[in-house]
């Protein structure tokens, strides 16, 4: 009966004349509750912030966001995606702070035919699980890639990955590994830490004992600061190990809070609100005048440019929001992102974009990510290798 109803529910959307009239309602389910509230709280802002620049019409249609809060809870986020999809007529879905909140979605967005556009979730597979899967956040295997090759070729031979034990972590574990070892180097301990209540002093501790170079990390947006905190209770951070890890560790969002600790790290990354483009230093200010005490993060471009594909799409089907259609448009679009130039492959509808390595350094007395080489147009490596 859902599925009938998901479908009956679609179909009525973009049926008859009416529907012209009607508003386009986005369902924005993110985490605002909860350890990953940062994401939601982040991605929420950017998008409200692409509203109040670009308007809240397109192609003659209302734009209407409706925000729900999953708390981080995958059953939360499938039942909210069907009432909206339901109750609400939504044409897009959005958010998905987490993979496993993607993946709940997922079917839902196939039987309803209602683009599902992943803001934030990083794992590889998402897009692959739904012919209505779009994302505009990231791939793990694209930043872990990127860090292994840098510290192949800048000296550090031996390596223990530190990851968080779910799926993006497993894909920054896997590629970083694949990666580095095939450009020569050891690594001599995979080590994954539980998702909830983390507590890394123990890996970190095996991690040392095995005296290598470098710890690899990956924590998902928002647990950096246990992280951090940790390593340097442990010493870790005199004890000549250096430590490298995705962007994600180094959220711009709590960088800040680490103090002199963080100064040194090097990661890899989609996006700094230190990107030194003209149209990131508009975006920052924009951001911080409109979210007083907030500094956009990684997560929120996923939010920004989300919304830019959905706008721009529907001015290509010109307001009509067959699912279908959507999609379609949104294969192939190509623009200038705050983090530099982006665009949708279009035959597995997951972002092409810059990763950028980048060292903590202190700019004005404040922590910032600074981006000294980049990896241009980087598509994900999980499915470029399945070709």
């Amino acid at each position: 009966m859902l599925r009938k109803s998901i479908i009956a529910a679609a179909a009525a959307l973009v049926a008859g004349g009416a529907a012209a009239q009607e508003p386009v309602r986005i369902g924005l389910v993110l985490p605002m509750s909860g350890p990953f509230a940062s994401t939601g709280r982040q991605v929420e802002a950017a998008v409200r912030l692409y509203m109040q620049e670009n308007g809240s019409t397109v192609a003659g249609r209302k734009i209407e966001v409706i925000l729900k809060d999953d708390g981080n809870v995958a059953d939360a986020t499938r039942r909210l995606a069907q009432e909206l999809v339901v109750n609400d007529k939504v044409a897009v879905l959005a958010g998905f702070g987490l993979t496993p909140l993607a993946l709940a979605t997922a079917p839902i967005a196939t039987q309803a035919k209602v683009p599902q556009i992943v803001m934030a979730a990083g794992t590889s597979v998402i897009t692959e699980r739904s012919p209505f899967i779009v994302r505009t956040s990231f791939t793990l295997p694209q930043k872990s890639v990127a860090m292994a090759e840098w510290a192949a070729k800048n000296g550090i031979k031996k390596v223990v990955t530190v990851v968080t034990d779910f799926a993006p972590g497993h894909d920054a574990e896997k590629w970083f590994k694949e990666a580095f070892t095939k450009a020569g180097g050891q690594v001599a301990a995979e080590l994954r830490v539980p998702i909830a209540n983390p507590d890394f002093a123990p890996f970190l501790q095996r991690a040392r004992d095995a005296q290598p170079d470098a710890i690899f990390n990956f924590v998902p947006s928002g647990q950096g600061s246990i992280f951090i905190k940790q390593f340097v209770e442990r010493g870790l951070d005199k004890s000549g190990i250096r430590l490298i890890a995705t962007g994600d560790l180094t959220d711009d969002d709590i960088l800040n809070g680490y103090g002199d600790a963080a100064l040194g790290i090097v990661t890899a990354g989609h996006y700094s609100a230190a990107h030194p483009s003209a149209k990131n230093k508009a975006y920052v200010e924009a951001f911080k005048k409109a979210n007083p005490g907030m500094r956009p993060n990684f997560m929120s471009v996923g939010g920004y440019d989300g919304m830019h594909l959905i706008y721009e799409a529907l001015k290509k089907t010109g307001g009509k929001t067959d699912g279908q259609a959507l999609i379609d448009a949104m294969k192939g679009m190509a623009f200038e992102s705050p983090r530099g130039p982006i665009s949708i492959d279009p035959e597995t509808r997951d972002i092409i974009q810059n990763i950028y390595i980048r060292r903590v350094e202190k700019q004005g007395g404040e922590l910032y990510n600074i981006e000294f080489a980049t990896i241009a147009s980087m598509k994900d490596p999980e499915k470029a290798a399945k070709k």
